[in-house]
C-alpha cells in the first residue's frame, strides 16, 4: 500500500518530532529521522508529545543525509524550504514520495536544497510572519497531499481502532 514519507532533517526540538509521529500515526504515514538529533529518542518531551501513540508509529532514523539516500534509492523527496520557487499546493505528491522538513533553527542546508531545486516547495505566510512551527507545517503539507492524491491508507471510514471512542 502506498505511503506518504515525512522526513525530518536533523529535529532539534522533541515536542515538534512528538507532535509530528503523533500526526504520522494518525494519518498512516511514515516519519524518516536523519541524525543528529538535538534529542534523545528516550526524551520525557518526546514521548509526552506523541503521547500513547508513539508505539505505532513507522520510524526510521539515519546517521546522516547519505545514509537517508543509500537507504533509500531512487526516492522522490520534496524539500520543504522557505526558499522554494513552487507552492506546496502546486504539487502532485506521488505515491511513496518523501517531503523533507529541515531542522528548527535553519532548515535544509543549501547544497541539499540545490539537489532537488525543481521539487523545492513552500507554504506561503505573511511578511510579519517569520516562520510556523515544524509541526504545523508538517500538518499542512501532509494534509493537502493526502486530500488531493486520495492516498489508499486514508481510507478510514468505518474502521474501528483502538483510538475511538466506546
Amino acid at each position: 500500500m502506498a505511503k506518504l514519507n515525512i522526513v525530518l532533517y536533523e529535529p532539534e526540538i522533541p515536542q515538534n518530532t512528538g507532535n509530528i509521529g503523533r500526526t504520522c500515526v494518525a494519518t498512516g504515514s511514515r516519519l524518516h529521522l536523519i541524525e543528529p538529533l538535538g534529542f534523545k529518542l528516550s526524551e520525557k518531551a518526546l514521548k509526552r508529545a506523541g503521547m500513547d501513540y508513539w508505539e505505532d508509529l513507522d520510524v526510521t532514523t539515519y546517521i546522516n543525509y547519505e545514509d537517508f539516500l543509500e537507504r533509500n534509492p531512487g526516492a522522490r523527496i520534496y524539500m520543504a524550504s522557505t526558499k522554494a520557487p513552487n507552492l506546496y499546493t502546486e504539487v502532485d505528491y506521488e505515491p511513496d514520495c518523501y517531503i523533507m522538513f529541515g531542522k528548527e533553527s535553519g532548515g535544509i542546508p543549501e547544497e541539499i536544497l540545490l539537489e532537488h531545486q525543481e521539487d523545492a516547495i513552500r507554504i506561503p505566510m505573511l511578511n510579519d510572519i517569520r516562520s510556523l512551527n515544524l509541526s504545523n507545517s508538517v500538518a499542512i503539507v501532509l494534509y493537502e497531499a493526502l486530500r488531493h492524491n486520495h492516498f489508499d491508507h486514508m481510507q478510514l471510514a468505518g474502521q474501528l481502532t483502538k483510538y475511538e471512542w466506546k
